[in-house]
């Protein structure tokens, strides 16, 4: 049943295709953690019919940990790769198959399927145009493809933040219908016994400057560690960079530290989703000084732990994290960084704490979803 805007139950819920394929990369990343929360949230609200849309994927398991139990999911018969070329060449197949054609489509990602009647698409960065460079010519290609598609087809926008929002608008997207909807954040409560048992495993006796992330060039971690090795020299603390190596020359890495004991720099890799909100939650300071991204939500977490955060001006981060009292530094100056860490482990920490949390309680994936589905009527009003 769905609700009417007066919250009398109606007869009818608003039906929604929703890809969900990202969850099925080796890597889903934040947008993956966007389609999860996005899909528990939108299911809640009780008056949204949701289907998910995949590729085809076998004996594959349908990634439980990560879907809805109660989630119906059309997947297609063809994989990944074929289904994404045939979206934005061909414009089919139709997503919904035979099943009854949604009122709304909603692409999550760039793979944007063709849509009955109203589509909406989430854009969280423009990555491939701002840096073509770090992407292969058929990645291009492919991403300029789908943006001529949403130019074309899509009756609203969604942009992950107020910097993705003018991005957009520098493609070429009517700023009409782009609309910013921030992520939600949510957390896992982390026990101070998890934080001593993980700190013991991983070595971590001193307080510690943390940073988390795919390591790749923009995400600025060589200027992380030049900042890092200056601060050394005055602070006692150690510096822990968790996440998956992702692509690029990362010598710039360890040339920076190269005079830094090999002690006070801890690489742990991937964590599990608990272990990392215990890094988190053991942290003196975030810092996350990227030169840009579409939304930033390691700011977010760190605020909701309540830890002080470093990160980088004028960019998404700062919209997220200037509110909530996050040090904002130039990620081009390894000396700003420094100073923003100083300062950061200098603030009365209660202060920063409640100011950070206060901020992030504000970024719930049921506002997200509320402010989501207003997104899909105004879509759905604005059809012929």
């Amino acid at each position: 049943m769905a609700l009417d805007d007066d919250g009398v139950k109606g007869t009818d819920a608003l039906s929604v295709a929703l890809t969900v394929e990202q969850l099925w990369q080796p890597v889903p990343g934040g947008s993956g953690t966007y389609v999860r929360e996005l899909a528990a949230a939108l299911i809640e609200r009780g008056d949204v019919h949701l289907i998910g849309v995949s590729g085809r994927h076998g004996s594959e398991p349908a990634a439980p940990w990560q879907l809805p139990a109660d989630l119906e999911v059309a997947a297609s018969r063809l994989p990944r790769a074929a289904l994404y070329e045939a979206w934005t060449r061909l414009r089919r197949p139709r997503p919904w198959g035979a099943g009854r054609r949604p009122e709304v489509v909603h692409a999550t990602t760039w793979a944007v399927p063709p849509a009955g009647d109203a589509l909406v698409v989430t854009v969280h960065d423009l990555a491939f145009l701002r840096e073509p460079a770090h992407f292969t010519p058929r990645g291009n290609a492919f991403f300029r493809r789908a943006l001529d598609v949403v130019r074309r087809e899509a009756s609203a926008v969604i942009a992950v933040s107020a910097t993705t929002r003018d991005d957009c608008v520098a493609a070429g997207l009517p700023p009409e219908r782009v609309h910013v909807i921030p992520h939600g954040v949510a957390i896992p409560q982390i026990s101070p016994q998890h934080v001593t048992a993980l700190r013991q495993r991983l070595g971590l006796h001193r307080p510690y400057v943390l940073w988390c992330g795919t390591l790749e060039p923009r995400k600025n971690v060589a200027g992380l560690a030049r900042a890092y090795a200056r601060l050394l020299r005055e602070q006692d603390v150690d510096l822990v960079l968790a996440g998956p190596t992702g692509w690029g020359d990362h010598r710039e890495v360890d040339t920076a530290l190269r005079d830094v004991p090999t002690d006070r720099v801890h690489r742990v890799g991937a964590l599990s989703w608990t272990d990392l909100h215990a890094t988190y939650a053991g942290a003196a300071v975030f810092c996350f000084p990227s030169f840009w991204e579409g939304f930033g939500m390691p700011v977010l977490e760190a605020m909701a732990h309540g830890v002080p955060v470093v990160t980088s001006a004028e960019t998404s981060m700062a919209e997220i994290g200037a509110a909530g009292g996050a040090v904002l530094v130039d990620p081009h100056d390894p000396a700003s960084i420094k100073a923003g860490l100083a300062a950061a482990l200098a603030s009365p920490a209660d202060a920063l704490a409640e100011r950070g949390k206060r901020h992030a309680a504000q970024f719930t994936w049921a506002r997200c979803a509320d402010d989501t589905v207003a997104v899909y009527r105004t879509a759905l009003a604005s059809l012929p």
